[in-house]
């Protein structure tokens, strides 16, 4: 299969610092990716290579099967990309904007404007100066241009950045229907973990310059951990019962009993059973499975990295 997007061993060194190392990337047509890492990894230095803003030390880039350089220009006739934060001309108006937009990629419908701001929800500010938007509103707007022409790669650096929970939502389903209904190919960077959980098909973690992880998004519940947690009437007690029994537990910080033993998370009730047998009845007892942020910062504790 060609991949939409391809890097080999990408690499980029400033002076004495390396900020991208060997970073070789995969994506194929109508994939959702997910590229996370702490600020400072190395993710917008990725993107700015990817697409052409700025030459590798060393390693390839590949869009559609062609090699990103200055003599071939065509290739981004078929991308849109907003990295970091969305520049527009703020004396203008959005409309106006747009309509710049519009001429420099040479669409010849001019009905596509007022379209892509129906689709972003932007359409009540057409006549809006963009310095007068809010952060927001202006990101909608550079995710309107990013999309203005139709591409079929969709290259994005933080795009909720700034909105709000609704219109996260709202960019979140757009995405989506890109991907899984008009087969648009789309790299997306953000810190919001959760987010990139819910709408990746694969993810990658990029730390110190390097891409330490894959995981297709349908075997990242194969890699959370879980935990019991129980509350009883004297855990101090309880936890010692428990440990004699086998099932090896701890007081957490906020002074419930935790186990990871997988034999108590996937039989609750037999440890409900044994608490009450003991005399110390659980008043809580639930299975809570760790999120991708926490997986991330335990990934990124197991190689070095002090996390605050």
């Amino acid at each position: 299969m060609l991949q939409a997007i391809q890097t080999n061993r990408l690499s980029k060194s400033y002076k004495d610092f390396q900020a991208v190392k060997d970073v070789s990337l995969s994506i194929n047509k109508g994939e959702i990716y997910g590229f996370i890492g702490l600020n400072g990894a190395g993710k917008t230095t990725t993107i700015r290579m990817l697409l052409g803003m700025i030459r590798p030390t060393y390693g390839t880039c590949y869009i559609n099967g062609e090699k990103v350089n200055h003599k071939n220009r065509s290739i981004w006739g078929k991308v849109g990309y907003m990295v970091e934060t969305p520049y527009s001309y703020p004396e203008l108006s959005v409309e106006e904007n747009l309509e710049i937009y519009r001429r420099l990629r040479l669409i010849s419908n001019p009905q596509v404007i007022s379209q892509v701001m129906n689709q972003l929800n932007i359409a009540q500010f057409s006549q809006k100066k963009v310095k007068d938007l809010s952060l927001g509103n202006a990101q909608r707007l550079g995710i309107a241009k990013a999309i203005l022409h139709l591409p079929e790669i969709l290259i994005l650096d933080e795009p909720v950045n700034g909105l709000d929970p609704a219109g996260i939502v709202e960019i979140r389903e757009l995405l989506r229907d890109l991907a899984f209904n008009k087969g648009v190919t789309i790299l997306i960077s953000s810190h919001l973990l959760s987010e990139v959980a819910k709408i990746a098909t694969k993810i990658g973690i990029i730390h110190e310059g390097q891409l330490i992880q894959e995981i297709e998004s349908n075997e990242l519940n194969k890699l959370l951990n879980q935990r019991l947690i129980i509350d009883s009437v004297d855990n101090k007690s309880a936890v010692s019962k428990l440990s004699i029994a086998g099932y090896t537990s701890l007081l957490n910080k906020n002074g419930l009993i935790e186990t990871y033993n997988k034999k108590a998370i996937q039989h609750p009730e037999e440890i409900s059973r044994f608490l009450v047998y003991k005399g110390f009845p659980p008043t809580k007892l639930v299975v809570e499975e760790e999120d991708l942020e926490s997986y991330f910062l335990r990934i990124i504790r197991g190689k070095g990295e002090v996390v605050q």
